[in-house]
């Protein structure tokens, strides 16, 4: 999971970020993962290309929407990029959430997640928030949300 993590961030947000910045998300990302499966929280799925995991997807019921899933999470190794594994893995991470509708948070300035997310039928609330990665430069974010499948 830290390995996917890490390569998809690092492909897709490192150069929106100071090399220092990009550096300590792409470790940061590797190690993370550790932690948060063992305490079991949440809807955590896996997409693969043969043997090899290239996707992964992590849920939780949301903390500020009642009635809705929120992807925290997901990622697509670039390796896996226009495989197809992340279609599948998103419609199979869907179809296993127990809430009715689902949303989630990307970057603004993120063009191939935004066509992903609308690809797979989710659609742009109005919503907007500014996320500090830890470098005091807030980005912004918007919200996309659907119905379950």
């Amino acid at each position: 999971m830290g390995e996917i993590h890490a390569a998809s961030w690092g492909a897709a947000y490192a150069p929106l970020f100071s090399e220092e910045v990009a550096r300590e998300g792409i470790e940061s990302r590797l190690g993370r993962w550790h932690e948060r499966l063992a305490a079991g929280d949440g809807l955590v799925m896996l997409g693969f290309v043969g043997e090899r995991a290239l996707a992964m997807s992590w849920t939780l019921p949301s903390e500020t929407r009642p009635g809705y899933a929120e992807i925290y999470s997901f990622y697509t190794h670039p390796d896996g990029w226009g495989s197809g594994v992340s279609a599948a893995l998103m419609d199979a991470t869907l179809r296993q959430l127990d809430a009715e509708r689902v949303h989630l948070w990307t970057l603004r300035d993120t063009p191939q997640s935004r066509r992903f997310y609308t690809k797979r039928g989710f659609t742009e609330t109005g919503a907007t928030q500014t996320r500090d990665f830890g470098d005091g430069n807030p980005l912004p974010q918007v919200e996309y949300e659907r119905a379950t499948v």
